[in-house]
């Protein structure tokens, strides 16, 4: 059979014609429907304009540049802020499907990467306990109907959430870098928390700002993590009130903080929700040079509400924590009391503050747990070493702890802002060396204390009148109790009822009062 080679090849030319017009056809669609699938027939709340659209069959690419994201709103009223604006130098979509844009109206790829986007969303409120459910609702909700992507890449965006009634920023993060591959978008995940999931994870940041809804600004400098850890530089987290603001609209009492740390890292992270529920699990958290203030004034009116021990508190957290060392490297820790404005605070100090912590568990769905055991080694008021040993269980009921330590070379005036409310008295010398041994639960507590000192002086205060010495008690005082003791080791047993409106450190300083007690008086 002889074959005709003129007609196989004009079959293949008519062939390769066909589908070259196919080709130009489905170019042109393209080119004519995705102009219109991000402008006129956006269904999203937002309108979208680009300066250039570039469209490539062969590699499978979109790519556009300048482009603008305002609501539609906008247009019907021009003063309106309310919602997302942005502007994105730059996005590319690589690998879409060319069968997603011929027959429905979504942009479906495998990577979407944008360059240098400003994004803005302005909010009517300050509260910002709902944001993710306003990025969940306002941002990722709406451009799901456009673009359907496995995974996303960000490079050098700028994020913030503003009060649009006071241009109060909420939420800024500044030159951001985020990689999330693995992506679904559903009904499902947009009624979450996180409202999209996703395999793997990096983000980074030069610079953080977030306002809590409780008057505190944090601040951040570098930021780095990924799914399995996390850095932080740099961080503070400062009230926006000055003390006399802060006391002054308190009902009650309640602890002011102050907290800067040099660096954090997180080991081994694995967090997330499950279920509505969070749950957080590290193996790992260190924080070096740390600098924790607490203030409390005792001004307002006391809050008599029971103070739960940290038993309790972990054993009744509402989600899942697990972390197996917490530990806290060169730190300063201070506490600070006042009763008059006029009168300053007194205050205590914890420096050179090292503290480890293992096997920190919530009690959530858990009916068995290791001891927490905490270790403190530090200088108390910047001179004389300290050591403390405390542990306890979560799920013990009774909230059970143990608590031992030591302290060396202290001068014991420095302790009046404790010794006189409690014992209506100050001291000058030296507590040479200082031992504790106690053991508690949430209703009573007692154990060993030891104390040898020297160059002992005592002032009492009138009970009527504690502000005014009381030169007979003073002179009685010291009469009755030696001004050294001898170079022996006083050893005394110790029971104190718990004071359960207190704190557990309230607790465990009426220990050591009534040690301190019972070896001068």
């Amino acid at each position: 059979m002889k074959i005709n080679f003129k007609k196989i090849a004009l079959f293949a030319l008519g062939t390769l014609a066909v589908l070259a017009i196919i080709s130009l056809g489905i170019n042109w669609w393209i080119n004519a429907k995705l102009p219109q699938l991000i402008s006129e027939k956006n269904e999203t709340p937002y309108e979208i304009k680009y300066k250039d659209l570039d469209i490539s069959l062969l590699s499978r690419t979109i790519d556009a540049t300048e482009i603008t994201i305002v609501p539609k709103e906008r247009s019907k009223d021009s003063l309106s802020k309310n919602g997302l604006f942005g502007s994105v130098e730059r996005v590319k979509v690589t690998h879409f499907s060319i069968l997603s844009l011929l027959f429905s109206n979504k942009i479906a790829a495998n990577t979407i990467t944008v360059s240098g986007a400003k994004i803005t969303l302005f909010k009517d409120n300050d509260k910002t306990v709902n944001s993710t459910k306003n990025i969940g609702s306002q941002v990722v909700a709406p451009f799901q109907n456009i673009i359907k992507v496995d995974d996303i890449n960000l490079e050098n965006g700028n994020f913030s959430i503003v009060n649009l009634k006071n241009n109060k920023t909420l939420f800024s993060a500044k030159n951001v870098t985020i990689q999330l591959d693995g992506i679904v978008i559903s009904e499902n995940t947009l009624a979450q928390k996180i409202p999209f999931t996703f395999e793997k994870y990096a983000f980074s940041c030069d610079s953080l700002l977030y306002q809590t809804d409780d008057g505190y600004t944090i601040k951040t400098n570098k930021i780095n993590t990924t799914n399995s850890g996390l850095e932080v530089d740099q961080f503070s987290m400062v009230s926006k009130f000055n003390r006399v603001q802060f006391v002054n609209q308190l009902p009650k009492e309640k602890d002011l903080y102050t907290l800067k740390a040099e660096k954090i890292a997180v080991k081994n992270m694995d967090w997330g929700f499950k279920e509505e529920v969070l749950f957080f699990r590290s193996s790992a958290i260190a924080i070096d040079q740390m600098k924790a203030n607490i203030y409390r004034s005792k001004m307002p009116e006391d809050d008599l509400s029971v103070k739960p021990l940290y038993n309790k508190l972990l054993r009744e957290m509402p989600f899942e924590l697990k972390v197996d060392t917490l530990a806290i490297a060169n730190s300063n820790l201070v506490y600070e009391e006042e009763k008059t404005f006029e009168k300053g605070a007194g205050k205590l100090e914890f420096d050179a503050f090292n503290l480890t912590a293992t096997q920190i568990n919530s009690g959530y769905q858990k009916t068995k747990l290791p001891d927490v055991v905490i270790a403190i080694d530090c200088k108390f008021m910047k001179r004389s070493p300290m050591k403390v040993d405390w542990s306890f269980n979560v799920m013990d009921k009774t909230d059970a702890f143990k608590i031992k330590g030591r302290i060396l070379d202290f001068e014991t005036g420095k302790l009046a802002v404790f010794t006189k409310p409690y014992l209506n008295a100050t001291t000058k010398g030296t507590f040479e060396q200082v031992y504790f041994n106690f053991a508690g639960n949430d209703d009573v507590a007692g154990g060993d204390f030891a104390l040898k000192y020297s160059g002992l002086e005592v002032t009492l205060y009138k009970n009527k009148n504690p502000e005014e010495k009381s030169k007979l008690k003073s002179w009685i005082g010291n009469l009755l109790i030696s001004d050294d003791s001898d170079g022996e080791l006083l050893q005394q047993k110790v029971d104190v009822e718990r004071i359960k409106e207190k704190s557990f450190f309230n607790y465990f300083w009426r220990c050591i009062a009534e040690g301190m007690k019972k070896s001068l008086i």
